[in-house]
């Protein structure tokens, strides 16, 4: 007979997930909870405070959610009082499809080319948590998929999903750096699963592919600077972006995924199953002069049920005029996401 764990690990993979994990909280040390960003520190630093430390060098930007009462976040307990396990799911969004990147197109993060993940995410969520109350009546569980005050690739890493690459993302062992997370809290005492282990090496490629160096030291990203911020969590006009900034963002018009790309383990990652994540004409091949002609009204239609509608209709429009007046057309090449580069062979030891 499967133990309890086993069996919401079956019920997690029969809803469609392709990675699921457990990670635990020891309900008698409130500092028990430590950064798993730096595998080789000697003196692991407590994840209060790391994230202190990153709020503190104002590297949230505009985004004053992240700095709101840091001791939650860094705390699921704060969170689901008694809670003793985090249930961490991924799913797969690589589709093995090349965008189009001619003179006049944009380009769009592919996690972004299909349906929102978000409500795709959360209901299978909602299910496994009806799985769980059936194994389990007397338990209490919480789900989030990416809006809640969790650190969720900190749990993903301890669940064993994968580990916290150079680049701050999740990068899987078998899917490469194409996850999307979620996470199930619960009052549950789960048997836990082996923590990843950080197998980034001697490997740089991510940090020399950010096109705006916001990847200031491994693991350490400043969100100020980074593209995928830029174009999505900023609010403010185009104007307000520093030239030197704007003309690095290219024909980035919603995210960014140069340093996914550029990481060699995803010569593993196989093509998702899931249609959902497949892209649209429009979302592949995005033509500037066209989106940029769309209203208000035009631009809530056409990406209705997609998370490009986050950075609402002024903001996709002051992207949409960046990237036209960069224009790159073909002559900036971008690390193949396939493409493993040999001198970088120490990431695999």
């Amino acid at each position: 007979m499967p133990s309890l764990s086993d069996s919401i690990k079956q019920a997690a993979t029969a809803l469609g997930f392709d990675a699921v994990g457990i990670a635990c909280l020891d309900p008698l040390d409130s500092q028990a909870i430590t950064s798993t960003t730096d595998a080789n520190s000697s003196s692991p630093t407590s994840l209060l405070q790391y994230l202190r430390d990153w709020l503190s060098m104002g590297y949230h930007g505009t985004m004053q959610w992240m700095a709101k009462d840091p001791e939650r976040r860094a705390d699921p307990r704060k969170i689901l009082p008694g809670c003793r396990s985090i249930i961490c799911v991924g799913m797969n969004y690589w589709t093995d499809i090349q965008p189009e990147e001619g003179p006049g197109f944009g380009r769009i993060a592919r996690y972004a080319w299909g349906e929102d993940y978000h409500q795709l995410l959360k209901k299978r969520l909602k299910n496994l948590e009806q799985s769980i109350s059936r194994f389990a009546p007397e338990s209490t569980t919480r789900s989030y998929v990416d809006t809640g005050p969790i650190m969720e690739k900190v749990w993903a890493q301890r669940a064993g999903l994968g580990w916290i690459g150079k680049h701050s993302n999740l990068v899987s062992p078998t899917l490469g750096s194409w996850l999307l997370l979620g996470e199930i809290l619960t009052t549950l005492e789960l048997e836990p699963d082996e923590p990843g282990s950080d197998l980034c090496g001697t490997c740089t490629l991510c940090i020399r592919a950010c096109p705006t160096q916001a990847i200031t030291e491994p693991y350490i990203v400043d969100a100020t600077k980074c593209i995928s911020y830029l174009t999505i969590e900023y609010r403010d006009d185009l104007n307000s972006i520093p030239q030197e900034l704007r003309s690095q963002m290219g024909n980035r018009i919603f995210g960014c995924d140069d340093c996914l790309d550029a990481c060699p383990y995803n010569v593993y990652a196989s093509p998702t199953k899931e249609t959902a994540f497949f892209p649209t004409p429009l979302t592949r091949s995005p033509k500037l002069n066209q989106l940029s002609k769309m209203n208000e009204e035009s631009f809530a239609n056409t990406f209705q049920g997609s998370p490009i509608r986050r950075p609402k209709h002024s903001g996709f429009q002051r992207n949409i005029q960046v990237a036209l007046s960069n224009d790159i057309g073909t002559d900036q090449k971008r690390p193949s996401s396939k493409a493993a580069s040999s001198e970088e062979g120490e990431a695999y030891e």
